[in-house]
């Protein structure tokens, strides 16, 4: 079965084990594969999700996770935890840095590049576009992750869900993790995203469907968390929305979490204004 982590906290809550009997595989993408989303469809499923990645640019499957081989003195890993696997046959993938281009070690987070026969020529009728993203026949991906020792892949998150506040760049998705983590929930109650700053260049917003209790309860919870300082959004900066905007896939729709936000943060900021000059 192939689905996205959306999906699946959907088959967890409606389905019983017995629809699911005949899997022997269920492989995932499209977005992070959360750990309690993996946990609790192992749970009740008997079979733990394993993550791949693609885009459409790369026709679309650029990594993924396999079953462990065993053979008579042999022992291959085939997939981890928390990784989105192997590169594919006959795919190339490169960590660089994201300003500099520089390729990166194992164990460093840099702006992941693929190549292969899978990566496409480019965009129809937009040279310009196509020459953003292609570089020497190394497709840009957008995506920060790293690679480890063994050669398995990690996702950190899209460049473009990092604010930068205070010179330092700050995960939206570790943020939006630990929010989760503290709710309990598998169904996306809180976005966070990144609007503009004076004094730091950027800040972090939360847009939640949380009630006040809730929401004071998980704000301390995030401060008591260990996370740094940077990355503990402002009380202020939480905005109760009626719903969380996703896409038809499930995966949050961030143009729409980036607009609501802005608009928000904004007219949150003309009252501050407007209480001031009274």
């Amino acid at each position: 079965m192939l689905a996205t982590p959306t999906f699946l906290q959907g088959y967890t809550r409606r389905c019983s084990p017995e629809d699911f009997g005949s899997l022997q595989f269920v492989m995932v993408g499209a977005e992070k594969l959360s750990e309690r989303v993996a946990i609790a469809f192992e749970e009740k499923f008997g079979i733990r999700p394993m993550e791949g990645y693609g885009c459409t640019e790369c026709a679309p499957i650029v990594s993924v996770n396999v079953r462990d081989f065993r053979a008579a003195g042999f022992y291959q890993v085939g997939q981890k935890r928390g990784r989105i696997g192997h590169p594919l046959p006959g795919i190339s993938v490169r960590i660089v840095d994201p300003e500099t281009y520089r390729p990166l070690p194992p164990g460093q987070v840099g702006l992941l590049l693929v190549k292969g026969p899978n990566v496409m020529m480019g965009y129809l009728n937009r040279p310009d576009k196509t020459a953003e993203v292609l570089r020497d026949g190394w497709y840009v991906t957008g995506d920060l992750a790293m690679l480890d020792a063994d050669g398995f892949l990690t996702i950190s998150d899209r460049l473009s869900r990092f604010s930068k506040i205070g010179g330092e760049m700050v995960p939206h998705l570790k943020v939006e993790e630990a929010l989760q983590q503290l709710l309990g929930a598998t169904e996306p109650a809180v976005a966070v995203t990144g609007v503009p700053d004076e004094r730091k260049g950027e800040r972090l917003v939360v847009l939640h469907t949380l009630h006040e209790d809730k929401l004071r309860e998980v704000q301390s919870g995030l401060v008591a968390s260990g996370l740094p300082n940077l990355w503990i959004p402002r009380p202020s900066s939480y905005f109760r929305v009626e719903k969380i905007p996703l896409l038809g896939t499930g995966k949050l729709d961030l143009r729409s979490v980036r607009e609501q936000a802005f608009n928000l943060a904004a007219g949150e900021s003309n009252q501050a204004v407007g209480k001031v000059k009274e």
